[in-house]
């Protein structure tokens, strides 16, 4: 049923309903104002008769003639005019004009004009107490006036109410249903124009311009609101998709070398079981440096796939201290040959993600802890935590200094590159790439520079400090960390880094 339609009935009930109830209250408003008009006119004729009936009692006591009693009567009548009078003294009653059968029972004392019904007909009675000369001669006036035109006002009224009730259904429906039909033309034309959207498998959108009607230009604002989470939704599964299939394909072609040769050292074990202590050694060794650098691997690679999918409700206030301490903690353990100076540094709190923040600090040490190793082959590793300037803002300023060959400015670039590293290196060739995936998704900078003072490597990230009251995380809008092609540069650190 169209809304149009579903209006309309509902105001061709509504309208009859309220017909109704205001003549109901007309009909309660004329009756009290009938009632109060005959009120004041038994109430003006009790107050002329009052002075006759008082008369008439006192004829009555006095044993007067009769003619002088009849007279009398003749004049509390006259008195009355058009209503029932009747006297009820201790000599008994006198009656005339309109008025109940003298069966009816009236209420004891009526003060204020009241109603009594006598089958069918209703009078409006007014007793007034009449006192006489003397003592014990004391009577009661009624007065009498019938209800009948009061009735007829009332029915008449009624049957204007009702009538005027049966006309306002159609007609009130009619001009409903024509009022709502044009003013829900702008609904009809949005649901036109959104009908023919499939997001599926065409890119248009709501074009909506103002109508003016308040609901259908929320209606609107809330559809386009829902396409464009539609939108972003769909974005964010073919970003996952891809990322996924990138894993796997990254997974198999990079995987493919340790396991062949982890499966020839295998080969070499089980075919030559006689095989010296020295060369089964070497072959052991190079099967746990083979199987260390797969795990390696497979954590980069998983890595690299939670930094491309993060959203930007992840991030949260990160004091850098803290990481860097718990860092540098996990690093000694697992080297504890090696010399990791850590300064005192200022408390530098970032909204970021945590996660990806302890993911720069770890990849930087361990990249320092492999490749900056000095002549004497003891790594030697100094790391620094500052406060820094910049033009849009404050940054956290970190960085790791190591003591090896360094790294020749024009190599300095692809450093950063998927599965980029040397020939001798046990690495993945992804801890580096993570770095700058995590400083880029941070909205910072990484650059690798030549160690203040001797030989080696610096590598400096820079990252923007942010508030949580601030505005929100901007994540880049292309993630290629694990979907681009390897050997490609990832973006931002190529120029000027």
């Amino acid at each position: 049923m169209k809304l149009s339609t579903r209006i309309a009935l509902a105001i061709g009930v509504t309208v009859p309903v309220l017909v109704l109830a205001a003549g109901w209250l007309l009909l309660q408003l004329v009756a009290r104002d009938l009632h109060a008009e005959q009120d004041a006119h038994l109430r003006e004729r009790a107050a002329v008769a009052a002075g006759d009936a008082r008369r008439l009692l006192r004829a009555t006591a006095a044993d007067r003639p009769a003619a002088v009693e009849q007279a009398r009567e003749r004049q509390l009548y006259a008195s009355g005019l058009d209503v029932g009078i009747r006297l009820t003294g201790p000599q008994g009653t006198v009656s005339g004009g309109p008025q109940p059968d003298a069966s009816v029972p009236l209420p004891q004392s009526a003060r204020m004009p009241v109603t009594v019904e006598e089958g069918s007909r209703s009078w409006r009675v007014l007793a007034v107490r009449v006192q006489g000369s003397r003592a014990g001669v004391d009577g009661t006036l009624w007065l009498f006036s019938p209800d009948t035109a009061s009735e007829d006002q009332l029915a008449l009224v009624r049957r204007r109410v009702v009538m005027v009730a049966l006309l306002a259904a159609p007609l009130a429906g009619l001009l409903a249903l024509a009022v709502a039909s044009r003013a829900g033309r702008p609904l009809r034309r949005l649901q036109q124009r959104t009908s023919g959207l499939d997001p599926r498998v065409d890119a248009a959108r709501l074009d909506h311009s103002r109508t003016g009607v308040t609901e259908v230009d929320d209606l609107a604002r809330t559809l386009q609101t829902v396409l464009a989470r539609y939108d972003e939704q769909a974005a964010r599964t073919t970003g996952a998709l891809t990322t996924a299939r990138s894993f796997a394909s990254a997974a198999a072609h990079e995987l493919r070398t340790p396991l062949m040769s982890m499966q020839t050292n295998l080969e070499i074990l089980s075919q030559h079981p006689d095989l010296a202590p020295v060369d089964r050694d070497e072959v052991l060794r190079d099967l746990r440096t083979e199987h260390a650098r797969l795990l390696s691997l497979l954590v980069m690679l998983r890595e690299l796939g939670r930094g491309d999918l993060v959203e930007a409700d992840a991030f949260g206030p990160v004091d850098l201290t803290e990481v860097i301490d718990a860092s540098v903690a996990d690093a000694e353990r697992r080297h504890p040959t090696a010399q990791i100076n850590v300064p005192v540094m200022p408390r530098l709190s970032v909204h970021a993600w945590e996660p990806g923040v302890r993911t720069i600090v770890d990849n930087l040490l361990a990249n320092a802890l492999i490749h900056g190793r000095g002549s004497d082959g003891r790594a030697r590793i100094e790391l620094g935590l500052r406060a820094g300037g910049h033009p849009r803002g404050s940054v956290a300023v970190l960085t790791v200094d190591d003591r090896g060959p360094g790294i020749p400015p024009p190599r300095r670039a692809a450093v950063f590159h998927r599965f980029e590293r040397g020939p001798d290196s046990p690495g993945s060739g992804l801890g580096l790439t993570l770095v700058a995936q995590q400083t880029a998704l941070h909205g910072g900078r990484v650059e690798v520079q030549d160690r203040p003072g001797a030989g080696g490597t610096r590598i400096e990230v820079r990252l923007p400090v942010r508030e949580s009251r601030q505005t929100e995380i901007l994540l880049p809008a292309e993630r290629d960390w694990l979907t681009g092609t390897a050997g490609q540069p990832q973006g931002f650190h190529k120029d000027g880094s």
